[in-house]
């Protein structure tokens, strides 16, 4: 930053109305104005004082704010459903800033959900290519034996879709009720990533918990618990997702 000045596009990220990639994108387009004036030009730096509009809304200047969630089971990660059901911002009504979750976490899993209103340190964690990793515990249907619990890592195919996970470690096996709990890391985490994976090698997921995210752990939280994180935390975070 020089003189107060920061890049339109970081600025609109920051705001959390959508990532630092497609805030260029929106000014490439010609979707952005500042005081007024239509601006398409990457480079452009704004001050605080500057007016600006993306789409025609004009951009509420918030600070940005980082919270961690205990997501329960039976919860939607989004701010609203329109089949009616809870979902996590329902958990948070005494936040007075717009956040929103970045990316989600299914249905019925429950476990660590970041939220916020800064749209590029978002990006930063979602995307796959930054490798933070996000640890999973699941309790399966059945007991593969290590032939087929590599094949988690080396990938399996659904829908489309390469499904694959960094390592994972057996928690517990119970050879009397025919259950086992293991431990994955995952870097990139596509829709029912985990069931879907055990699902098509025929070990059902019948629990399914996050309990870490980056350097973030659930910690003494109960589900429905939410905290701000700590400058700090905010910090490392992004130094995970930067190395």
């Amino acid at each position: 930053m020089t003189n107060g000045l920061e890049r339109l596009q970081k600025v609109i990220a920051q705001s959390g109305v959508t990532s630092r990639r497609k805030a260029e994108k929106l000014i490439a387009d010609g979707k952005v104005k500042v005081n007024n004036k239509t601006v398409t030009e990457l480079g452009t730096k704004v001050s605080p004082n500057d007016t600006i509009e993306v789409n025609g809304v004009r951009l509420e200047k918030e600070e940005p704010v980082y919270y961690m969630f205990y997501k329960p089971r039976g919860v939607i990660s989004s701010i609203r459903d329109d089949k009616g059901r809870k979902v996590v911002t329902d958990f948070l009504g005494e936040v007075p800033e717009r956040i929103y979750p970045i990316g989600r976490l299914d249905y019925d899993t429950s476990g660590i959900l970041l939220l916020t209103n800064d749209g590029e340190f978002a990006n930063l964690l979602m995307h796959p290519r930054y490798g933070i990793d996000k640890v999973y515990v699941a309790k399966i249907k059945g007991i593969p034996d290590k032939r087929e619990l590599n094949r988690l890592r080396s990938g399996i195919r659904s829908d489309n879709d390469l499904l694959k996970i960094v390592k994972y470690k057996i928690l517990e096996t119970d050879r009397q009720k025919n259950t086992m709990i293991i431990e994955m890391t995952l870097h990139e985490g596509k829709n029912r990533h985990i069931r879907r994976m055990m699902e098509t090698l025929g070990y059902p997921v019948s629990k399914l918990k996050r309990e870490k995210y980056g350097l973030l752990t659930l910690n003494k939280m109960q589900p429905g618990d939410y905290r701000r994180l700590t400058p700090h935390e905010v910090k490392k975070m992004r130094l995970l997702a930067s190395k």
